[in-house]
């Protein structure tokens, strides 16, 4: 599968670069290799990257590896279109499933796809992107085919969409974003034959806006922001019938740098939220049909020691509103994590993480350790 993409890849790239000397279009290969040793103290939800600890009385432990987080990518520059730069980018990894021999056959998965035009003060993008609202995610080796934080206050699915930015200033820099998005109820679809779901039955987009406020070297700011999220599902409720229920959240987030200190974070309060990427701990709909209300966020802090160590640690949570979950749901998610990383010559990289989890159920309180060692290498 990698050989075949990077033929691909190389098919593609070979007109392309024979157009540099004119159009100065280039064209860049991108990736990391990424091998994880793990081991878990309770049963989680999934082995490799869990997002919460499993309902399980057992409790069952193990340890394994698995190489299917690599990421390959391709960028595309192109400074001379439509008055503006042009930038093209695919983001893949391997975290697409895996055939009946397990985790060494992974299938390769499209995470990000996209082309943006930007100009002076404005940019329009079209592609698959995270959510507008939840730009942000959490740095990790140990949790890369789903974003770490996931169902405890991170909301990141990668979502078809099309964003439009408009920035005023240059020191101190002011944005307004608006986003139409693919709407999507976060339901699992099948192998080949995909069906509506609740959101697009809808037949509506999701709606967003963020305002943004930057400062600092524009390929390193320091921004505060702030967001709102409208969507509609289409639920079945036994007393009123087929309805269209509201999916809403208001959101802050940040990146703040204080020379070696960095303090990454997002927060949010709404309902009916897991369609944007575990929000309510994966639940939309709870008690009579009614969408699932929750609040949640999560925090890390990183600081640079030196050129290669990066060490921090953050903690995230997702707290539904206990009496709209259903019945043998999650009524609280909580997730904490302390990390080590080296970045070392030759794009060599290793880390180590411990996460920590506690799930609430009905039945009461579950936890878990996840440990994680990760080593590959950048190109």
């Amino acid at each position: 599968m990698t050989r075949a993409l990077l033929a691909a890849v190389l098919v593609v790239a070979g007109p392309l670069a024979a157009q540099d000397s004119t159009a100065k279009r280039t064209v860049q290969l991108t990736g990391v290799v990424l091998i994880n040793a793990f081991y878990n103290s309770a049963a989680v939800n999934n082995s490799d990257v869990p997002q919460i600890a499993a309902a399980d009385t057992i409790g069952v432990r193990g340890a394994g590896g698995s190489i299917r987080q690599t990421r390959l990518g391709v960028l595309v520059d192109d400074p001379n279109v439509l008055g503006g730069t042009f930038s093209g980018e695919v983001d893949a990894d391997f975290f697409g499933g895996q055939l009946a021999e397990g985790r060494t056959f992974p299938l390769l998965h499209l995470r990000r796809a996209t082309a943006t035009l930007s100009w002076t003060h404005a940019s329009l993008m079209i592609g698959q992107e995270t959510p507008l609202i939840s730009d942000r995610n959490p740095r990790s080796l140990a949790q890369v085919g789903i974003p770490g934080f996931s169902g405890s206050g991170n909301l990141w699915l990668w979502i078809p969409q099309i964003r439009a930015t408009a920035e005023w200033g240059y020191t101190l820099r002011l944005a307004i974003q608006g986003a139409v998005l693919a709407p999507t109820g976060g339901t699992p679809q099948s192998t080949f034959s995909t069906q509506p779901d609740s959101a697009e039955r809808t037949s509506r987009p999701y709606l967003e806006g963020r305002v943004r406020l930057a400062w600092g070297p524009t390929d390193d700011p320091s921004e505060i922001a702030i967001g709102g999220h409208q969507g509609w599902l289409r639920g079945l409720d036994s007393t009123s019938g087929d309805t269209i229920l509201n999916s809403q959240a208001l959101t802050a987030d940040t990146r703040l740098k204080f020379g070696p200190v960095e303090i990454l974070g997002e927060g949010f309060v709404g309902k009916a939220l897991a369609g944007l990427g575990g929000g309510g701990v994966g639940q939309n709909f709870g008690a009579q049909g009614a969408p699932v209300r929750t609040k949640g966020g999560w925090g890390q802090l990183n600081f640079r020691a030196t050129r290669a160590w990066l060490l921090g640690g953050g903690c995230g949570l997702d707290n539904p509103t206990d009496a709209d979950v259903p019945a043998g749901g999650k009524l609280e998610n909580f997730v904490c994590e302390g990390h080590l990383r080296w970045d070392g010559e030759g794009g060599l990289v290793a880390g180590f993480e411990f996460w920590h989890f506690r799930t609430t159920y009905s039945t009461g309180d579950f936890t878990a350790n996840h440990l994680n060692f990760a080593a590959g290498y950048r190109f």
